[in-house]
């Protein structure tokens, strides 16, 4: 265990006497044992009592325990002579002597500290902890291990500051310097009293690369007036943000303190800092898992089915998708907040999608259910595939996040085969169109086309059409079956919207053509693996 010696004695007697709790005075003195946070409140001062009692010469530690390495040491330096000893308006408060703090120790023992505000106290205690394990129970989540993290009011920032003036005044009168790198942040003595307890409670490890994530949110009713003098001093840093109910958030508070003057700051806080009227309150607990990512390939087989909800100008146009009818029950069995749905490009609502479909993902946002087993995938698979005729799923996986990379690059990169129905307003005979066989490589110029302009930039794109398969159907009708670059139009290929896609099968033919239906027959994405 880290030692208190005869160079913290004037510290823990001065903020015991300032109203200051034993587990920020540890962390005042440096003390890196994680061990020793955890001892109960009241041993904890006890020990400091007992400690102030002992021989001033003799540099004992408070405890015996096993010796952790500490963490930070207080640097042992001469100083130069720092400010006076000051009093509010313009500095440090008068504080009692050392030799006559037995009033003030036996009242801080109750007190609600002047530095963490209770976070080190009441909120350390089983009663809080059985609180949050009670919340993460109900909440009904699947997980294996667990990373906590806190939020804490921003006055928390200020009084720490307050009282690290205080200290280091005290220190310099000894000809020692206390850095304010040095002092252990209260988060994390507080995550090294709380891991413990939660893990031992929830019966899984604490873990800082856990998916699933135990939140707490603690809030103070005195934030705004403490914080109101750094907004005064420093209103650059303070700007209204959306989604923030005030402007005093932890990093603006943050940002002024280290911007403002030692000597301003003496001015508008008291130091050491005042006795709060309130205790913290812990204004939300929360659970959330780490996204789940299921893959597969799906095909399409309705003609009045968009791939995405189709909505325009608030209305809706079409019952369902392609997106919805997958979601809804991956929705249902990982029991999601939310999802995000991705895909190896897209189709028109009136456009087929056959082969072995297209490659897509779905991200489940804050899911409870989180294992499933290759059986439960299949099975879930088939339920999809039995809710609908418009659409049926294969392939259906978990993924990582990463593994989605390869599906986006195969949008620009690979080839996709298609087969479109084509009308010709001149009659055709199969000689007419047998070229087309003929044609490798052609180089295509689209401009953005007209339909797509409302949410597409203006540009000129160079696609390719790689080989194309005629089929003679009869005097206004052919087939045509094309290997094309990814992202070609297909549609603006035929008819030539209006010139913006040079050349077209319309020019080709020097006829009017125009595409009565479309079927995507293949994309060429070798992505998620077969199953």
């Amino acid at each position: 265990m880290s030692s208190l010696t005869e160079k913290d004695r004037p510290i823990v007697q001065l903020l015991l006497n300032t109203g200051t709790c034993p587990r920020c005075i540890l962390r005042f003195c440096c003390v890196g044992s994680q061990t020793l946070y955890r001892h109960p409140y009241k041993d904890l001062m006890k020990d400091l009592k007992e400690f102030l009692k002992n021989n001033q010469e003799k540099e004992d530690t408070v405890c015996s325990d096993v010796v952790d390495p500490p963490c930070k040491r207080i640097r042992l330096e001469h100083t130069e002579e720092g400010p006076g000893d000051l009093n509010h308006n313009g500095a440090l408060q008068q504080i009692p002597s050392v030799n006559d703090g037995n009033t003030a120790m036996e009242d801080s023992a109750v007190k609600v500290c002047n530095v963490c505000l209770g976070i080190l106290q009441e909120f350390c205690e089983v009663d809080f902890v059985k609180k949050v394990c009670q919340k993460v129970n109900s909440a009904d989540y699947q997980f294996t291990s667990f990373v906590f993290s806190v939020s804490l009011p921003p006055q928390l920032s200020v009084r720490e500051r307050a009282a690290w003036l205080l200290v280091k005044q005290e220190m310099g009168k000894l000809g020692l310097s206390l850095a304010k790198d040095d002092i252990v942040q209260l988060k994390e003595a507080y995550k090294w009293i709380i891991h413990p307890q939660l893990s031992e409670e929830l019966g899984v490890p604490a873990d800082g690369k856990s998916l699933f994530e135990v939140s707490v949110v603690f809030a103070h009713p005195e934030t705004e007036d403490e914080c109101r003098f750094l907004a005064t001093a420093c209103p650059d840093c303070f700007k209204p943000a959306k989604n923030k109910q005030s402007v005093f958030t932890r990093m603006a508070v943050i940002k002024a303190l280290e911007k403002i003057k030692e000597e301003d700051f003496l001015k508008h806080f008291p130091c050491p800092p005042s006795s709060p009227k309130n205790l913290c309150v812990a204004l939300e607990i929360q659970c959330n898992n780490g996204a789940v990512f299921v893959a597969g390939r799906y095909n399409k087989y309705s003609r009045n089915l968009p791939q995405t909800p189709w909505i325009i100008d608030g209305e809706r146009k079409l019952e369902s998708s392609v997106e919805e009818l997958i979601s809804e029950h991956l929705m249902a069995e990982f029991k999601a907040d939310s999802f995000n749905f991705s895909s190896s490009g897209r189709e028109d609502v009136d456009v087929r999608t056959l082969g072995n479909g297209r490659p897509f993902a779905i991200e489940l946002v804050n899911p409870r259910r989180i294992r499933f087993t290759a059986e439960e995938m299949k099975g879930l698979q088939q339920t999809i595939n039995n809710s609908s005729d418009k659409i049926q799923v294969r392939d259906l996986q978990l993924v990582t996040r990463e593994a989605i990379g390869r599906m986006k690059e195969g949008e620009e990169e690979k080839t996709k085969t298609y087969s479109a129905l084509i009308w010709t307003d001149k009659a055709i005979q199969k000689e007419d169109i047998a070229f087309l066989d003929d044609i490798k490589e052609l180089k295509l110029d689209q401009k953005t086309p007209l339909r797509v302009l409302h949410r597409r930039p203006l540009a000129v794109r160079c696609r390719i059409i790689h080989t194309m398969q005629s089929e003679y159907i009869d005097e206004h009708h052919f087939r045509l079956h094309l290997k094309t670059q990814a992202g070609t139009y297909i549609k603006e290929f035929v008819h030539g919207d209006f010139g913006r896609t040079k050349p077209n099968i319309g020019s080709l033919l020097n006829r009017t053509a125009d595409i009565l239906e479309l079927d995507v027959e293949s994309v060429d994405v070798d992505w998620p693996p077969t199953l």
